[in-house]
């Protein structure tokens, strides 16, 4: 996959692509649906392929305190559409004036003039333009008038419903990892920096890594006990991880994301790794006592141990 940068306000010259445009947060088995169709009509014109997308979430550039829940980073984002082989990612910043055009004038003077789109595919709920107020119909009368070709996608359907990243953001909250996974088509994860803990695990038996997420908007799924695997240094290595408050240890309302990695005792401060969610084992709990937390840890680790046989 070739990636174009449009942030230096560049145009694509010569460009002739059969497109579609959109924020594609996680990339989901819909979006990958919706990519597939358009890879094949570009073979069927001969033309490349290409995903136009935006580096941060439209709302939050005109909303400065929204904050997303993303299931995936800018540089995340791009490696996954690396993944369903398109031919080019075009990443056009979303800015104020950019809000600010019609659906025909976002199609002619920047689709059309700056990126060369000769067909846009359009997904089941993809709108665009001010106020997103036009629907695929006046989308396809614009395109008609201007010499671009408009697509109305099929749409994936599982169990009879849409997926969308709306629903695989629920999912995660719930802890449904692997209907979440299944959605995605990939494992979901976590990438971070370690940093400084309360170490408490280690006087337990279980020394955790406290993880700090790269991506500040990521969502983070329910509180509980995980089957993980962990990348670290390029080396895999199987692990729990919790998400929670401890409230055996002390009532703190901040929520703690810390591993425990099977086989592992070296430092990890200020490096850091990634966590991919493999299942969900238990929901976060108080114990009367740090005993009865100290073998429930146990418990969990034997159960984490033969989940991830199924994984091998």
């Amino acid at each position: 996959m070739e990636h174009f940068d449009l942030s230096d306000n560049r145009i694509i010259k010569d460009g002739s692509f059969v497109a579609s445009v959109g924020f594609f947060d996680g990339v989901h088995i819909g979006h990958r649906y919706l990519i597939k169709q358009i890879k094949e009509e570009a073979k069927r014109l001969n033309l490349p392929s290409a995903i136009i997308t935006f580096p941060v979430h439209p709302r939050k550039v005109l909303q400065k305190d929204y904050q997303p829940a993303l299931l995936c980073g800018y540089e995340e984002k791009l490696e996954q559409l690396a993944t369903t082989q398109i031919d080019f990612c075009i990443t056009l910043p979303f800015t104020h004036d950019l809000s600010l055009l019609s659906a025909k004038e976002f199609m002619q003077k920047v689709l059309k003039k700056k990126i060369g789109v000769d067909t846009l595919f359009i997904g089941y709920d993809n709108r665009f333009g001010y106020n997103r107020e036009e629907s695929y119909r006046e989308y396809e009368k614009y395109g008609s008038e201007m010499g671009m070709q408009v697509v109305e996608a099929s749409e994936w359907q599982m169990d009879g419903e849409n997926v969308s990243s709306t629903k695989i953001r629920t999912l995660l909250k719930e802890g449904e990892i692997l209907k979440a996974n299944s959605l995605l088509t990939y494992n979901y994860t976590l990438s971070g920096k370690i940093v400084e803990g309360y170490r408490v695990g280690r006087t337990i038996g279980f020394p955790t890594a406290n993880i700090r997420s790269w991506e500040r908007y990521k969502v983070v799924p329910a509180l509980g006990v995980y089957a993980v695997l962990v990348h670290v240094r390029d080396v895999l290595y199987e692990g729990m991880l919790y998400i929670g408050t401890r409230p055996t240890l002390h009532d703190d309302p901040e929520i703690s994301v810390e591993v425990n990695i099977f086989d592992f005792n070296a430092d990890l401060y200020n490096q850091s790794l990634t966590v991919e969610f493999i299942d969900f084992i238990r929901p976060d709990r108080k114990f009367e006592t740090m005993d009865k937390l100290v073998q429930q840890i146990h418990n969990d680790k034997i159960l984490v141990q033969k989940r991830l046989l199924k994984e091998k």
